[in-house]
């Protein structure tokens, strides 16, 4: 079935003059990568190609070759409306919604609600971008080295550095095609898990101090005071659940944020085998991986956050 999928897809690919490419809310390196890279693939092909994000381009990924080009309100007029790494189509915000149902889903989350016309999913992927790097050829769409920045960039934030646990002997094999082209590994990564600016730094240091555990559960809280006070500008915890998801001391990981309008963006991270997170997740709305999953739940953090800890332990059957 997914290569008959890939097949639609190249073939609505090649018809197509004028396309729309967007992603998730709050975007995250496969996001970004994802987008960049097909949205440079299909521009050098000679395809005319609008690569929006609702939330803007984030400041960590700027370096990335074509990162100027990304928009926030696409225009209408293209005639393949495509989304990359978002499980279901409310997560790609609500500046999206008027131009309706996708042509084109491209996704790895187990929990993708397949609400396009063509959707390839591929839940075994560690990223989109590691998808993206197999199926791009494939089309017919050359992988040169400003693609393979971007592509390279989605696969080492979404394994952390090749250390999820669903890494596999084919992503390494996916890297090294894109590092074939030349790509900057060391600057790459770099870039993406090691560099935070002063008020991301400073953003983190409020939620380490708020660190709390119990019943195999260790939190951050991140309120919008503290981005606040530390100047960081974006509604997102920074990659917090990522240094949080390395203390050696329980089952599962968790950053609560506190988001403008009244509600509270959650994060969960599987620190033990075995564990799946996404179904918790599901539970409030969200979605996700095994190991990694997330949701956006209406209400007050005083509300909200002992909440999702008890339905946490009660479904994880932690504690």
């Amino acid at each position: 079935m997914s290569a008959q999928i890939s097949e639609a897809i190249k073939q609505r690919l090649e018809k197509s003059n004028n396309i729309l490419i967007t992603s998730h809310v709050r975007p995250d390196g496969d996001a970004v990568g994802s987008l960049l890279g097909f949205g440079l693939a299909l521009e050098q092909a000679g395809k005319s190609v609008q690569m929006a994000l609702v939330d803007g381009m984030p400041p960590s990924f700027m370096h990335l070759p074509g990162s100027d080009k990304v928009g926030t309100r696409p225009a209408s007029g293209f005639d393949t409306f495509v989304t990359v790494d978002s499980a279901d189509l409310q997560r790609i915000g609500e500046a999206m919604q008027p131009f309706g149902k996708p042509h084109i889903n491209i996704d790895h989350h187990v929990t993708n609600e397949r609400f396009a016309e063509l959707n390839l999913i591929e839940p075994d992927s560690v990223a989109t971008c590691a998808m993206l790097t197999d199926h791009l050829p494939a089309w017919g769409y050359e992988i040169t080295r400003p693609v393979a920045s971007a592509l390279a960039t989605g696969i080492l934030t979404d394994t952390l550095g090749f250390r999820t646990s669903n890494m596999q002997p084919a992503t390494m094999r996916q890297m090294a095609v894109l590092m074939e082209t030349g790509i900057d590994m060391p600057g790459l990564y770099r870039r993406a898990l090691v560099t935070r600016t002063f008020e991301a730094a400073r953003y983190w240091g409020a939620g380490l101090s708020s660190l709390e555990r119990s019943d195999g559960i260790v939190w951050g809280t991140l309120k919008l005071s503290d981005r606040r006070a530390s100047g960081y500008s974006r509604n997102d915890d920074s990659d917090l659940i990522n240094v949080i998801s390395s203390v050696d001391c329980c089952a599962v990981g968790m950053v609560f944020v506190e988001q403008e309008g009244g509600s509270v963006k959650v994060s969960w991270r599987a620190l033990e085998s075995g564990i799946d997170v996404s179904q918790v997740a599901r539970h409030f709305g969200g979605g996700g991986h095994r190991a990694a999953a997330g949701a956006d739940i209406p209400g007050k953090m005083e509300e909200v956050q002992p909440l999702v800890l008890r339905t946490t332990q009660r479904i994880l059957k932690l504690g």
